[in-house]
């Protein structure tokens, strides 16, 4: 057979239907990989944002939900309370959040939208364990100059009723509050900013 004899537009259109089916099979390959590196419905629920009901919540009571499979506590504070905050600055690390973890909108002396109820994330940024709720007011283990606040007796450090550490505690950072919105006065939705004011 010679040269001559070799169809090459035959030839051609047998190497570009191979490559075609080759490219094909090898997307139906690869498919169940790629679908298998998506999160699963599980995750994305655990990542969704949550709905919590804030409507029975008592002055000076704390309540725990889970976002991120990380502890949130909600906690409506008193207007004695509130006025510990400013009291107990002196003492803090950081008591303008300069360093601290929150979004833009609980920047404040409260660290939150509204001064009574505070959201943060219950877990102690030393070595991540979940400090304790103590909001009673010179309590004999923690001393006279105690106000009120979260303490992690593990390593012992402790944070103000705004999630604000104390110095001279293995603690670096305030506590972090997580992005949160009101739906209504008595819902908010903890994994969402806060829309923007219109101007």
């Amino acid at each position: 057979m010679s040269t001559n004899d070799i169809d090459l537009e035959k030839r051609r259109f047998l190497t570009q239907t191979t490559m075609a089916l080759g490219a094909v099979g090898a997307g139906f390959a690869a498919a169940p990989f790629i679908s298998y590196m998506k999160p699963g419905a599980g995750a994305m629920e655990a990542a969704a944002p949550i709905d919590v009901d804030i409507s029975k919540l008592e002055p000076g009571q704390l309540i725990r939900v889970e976002w991120r499979g990380q502890p949130v506590w909600v906690l409506n504070r008193t207007e004695e309370m509130l006025a510990s905050l400013e009291k107990i600055e002196p003492r803090l690390r950081d008591p303008n959040s300069d360093k601290s973890v929150q979004p833009p909108y609980c920047k404040n002396r409260y660290r939150s939208i509204k001064p009574e109820v505070f959201v943060a994330v219950g877990i102690c940024t030393h070595l991540g364990c979940s400090p304790t709720y103590r909001p009673e007011v010179a309590p004999p283990d923690l001393g006279k100059d105690w106000l009120g606040g979260f303490f992690c007796p593990c390593h012992g450090s402790g944070f103000d009723l705004a999630g604000r550490v104390f110095k001279k505690v293995p603690a670096p950072k305030n506590l972090v509050v997580p992005p949160y919105r009101y739906v209504t006065d008595t819902h908010i939705i903890v994994g969402e900013d806060q829309q923007q004011e219109a101007a």
